[in-house]
């Protein structure tokens, strides 16, 4: 058995056994099912030191195949996945002390659960690589995966870390545009 198994076992479990208010497979669009894919994948490079490249064609061969019994993560938008995944391994000096930085005090990125970790570095990642994508759309898919995995405290990390960074590294998303008379103002 490798190391990772147990965990992995964990991790993919965690998906399958969703309660009645997480999303159904049914209800998770292409790019939601390449996010977690995203997920399972950081967390199996970060505990079982799989390369970059190996872990892309094994998710494109295997899990995000077209015979997957996962049903989740059918019709995950593969070149999607992939971008996600060389993101953050391309710029991860840069996003790990960013999540750092977010972190409660004598929290580090490190000591932080290594499946909650992936759902920060991708979405980070996404807020600093994918300006296709609406800063506010990144922090709500982040959390919504963070809810596939857990129940309450970690999806409210996700937001408040991404919700942060989102509004320092994308500061006009969150500009307050004036409302004029003709829109309904005063």
């Amino acid at each position: 058995m490798r190391p990772f198994d147990r965990d992995e076992a964990r991790l993919l479990g965690s998906v399958r056994m969703m309660a009645e208010d997480k999303p159904k497979p049914s209800e998770i669009t292409a790019r939601t099912a390449a996010r977690i894919a995203a997920v399972q994948a950081l967390y199996q490079m970060d505990m079982a030191g799989t390369d970059l490249n190996d872990v892309i064609a094994e998710f494109l061969n295997e899990r995000l195949s077209g015979d997957n019994r996962d049903e989740m993560l059918a019709g995950a938008d593969r070149v999607f996945f992939a971008d996600i995944l060389r993101a953050v391994v391309r710029r991860q000096r840069e996003i790990d002390p960013m999540i750092d930085e977010q972190l409660a005090v004598g929290w580090r990125l490190v000591r932080v659960d290594s499946i909650l970790r992936a759902i920060l570095r991708g979405g980070v990642a996404e807020l600093v690589d994918r300006y296709d994508v609406p800063a506010r759309v990144a922090i709500s898919e982040y959390v919504n995966v963070a809810r596939v995995f857990f129940d309450e405290e970690e999806p409210r990390v996700v937001n408040g870390v991404l919700d942060k960074l989102a509004r320092r590294l994308r500061t006009s998303e969150f500009e307050k545009k004036p409302v004029t008379p003709s829109q309904g103002g005063a």
